[in-house]
């Protein structure tokens, strides 16, 4: 794995999720190996009926030529089949749903990203989980302390 959105799973109910291709440029992946990228702030996007990874940051790679630097943050064609494109796009458009991003590793020496179907948490859904972690957390050391 390279690497892993983890305020998405913190900000955002996770309700299916579909592994897509990536579309880069040959400077890229030898950033993505030396896990030079970040997906804070990135979502996926439909436009036209193509799927983009928007604002993921995959920073320049300094051995590459003066040609072979990209920028940053361009849009990348996520490469995924004609009906999860249609799918994916008739949930986004229902009300609340959004396109995150959720890590992004490499599978038979290709880039893949792992999008989710998303729906953005409540504050109180936050303040409830936090609740519950801290609640399993103290029952786990009382355990430890008895035994």
């Amino acid at each position: 794995m390279v690497t892993e959105n983890r305020r998405a799973r913190h900000d955002y109910h996770i309700e299916d999720t579909v592994e897509a291709g990536l579309c880069l440029l040959g400077s890229e992946v030898k950033s993505l190996r030396q896990g030079a990228v970040s997906l804070q702030d990135s979502y996926a996007e439909i436009r036209q009926g193509e799927a983009f990874l928007v604002n993921a940051h995959i920073a320049p790679y300094r051995a590459a030529a003066f040609f072979g630097h990209h920028d940053p943050k361009r849009p990348r064609k996520l490469l995924l089949h004609r009906t999860e494109i249609r799918r994916l796009e008739a949930r986004v458009r229902q009300r609340g749903y959004t396109l995150v991003p959720l890590r992004i590793y490499f599978r038979g020496g290709r880039a893949k990203v792992e999008i989710g179907l998303a729906r953005g948490k409540r504050l109180y859904d936050r303040r409830r989980e936090i609740a519950e972690r801290d609640a399993r957390r103290e029952a786990q050391r009382e355990l430890s302390r008895t035994s």
